[in-house]
């Protein structure tokens, strides 16, 4: 078994509860770090023995297109869309990060994580 992470994927969608939040935007950053069988790979050196990342990347990027009021629903979608797209994942970690929140204060992100596995 081995863990493959993609870190600090940047994108700029359209979450929040309010209504100027999902109507201008903002930048957000995913985390998402997933369990497989990677033995076969180890040995063959072969992308098509294991979970192929830019794939996994296309998954997150589609979830981050959709917009949702609240960073647990964001992360819940993109977990479970691995967990449907690669039957080789195990578990899933998804983090997800809302850079420089409209909070009144000063801060660099508010972040949400989940975890699931089959």
């Amino acid at each position: 078994m081995g863990t493959i992470a993609i870190e600090n994927m940047r994108f700029y969608a359209h979450h929040g509860c309010f209504g100027q939040e999902r109507k201008i935007g903002t930048r957000f950053s995913v985390d998402v770090e997933f369990t497989c069988d990677t033995v076969k790979a180890e040995k063959t050196d072969n992308i098509e023995d294991t979970v192929n990342y830019l794939e996994v990347y296309q998954v997150v990027k589609s979830e981050m297109e959709t917009p949702s009021h609240l960073l647990e629903h964001v992360a819940h979608r993109v977990g479970k869309a691995i967990m449907r797209r690669f039957d080789a994942v195990e578990s899933v970690r998804v983090k997800v990060s809302k850079l420089a929140p409209p909070l009144g204060g000063q801060m660099d992100a508010v972040c949400v994580s989940i975890s699931m596995c089959r």
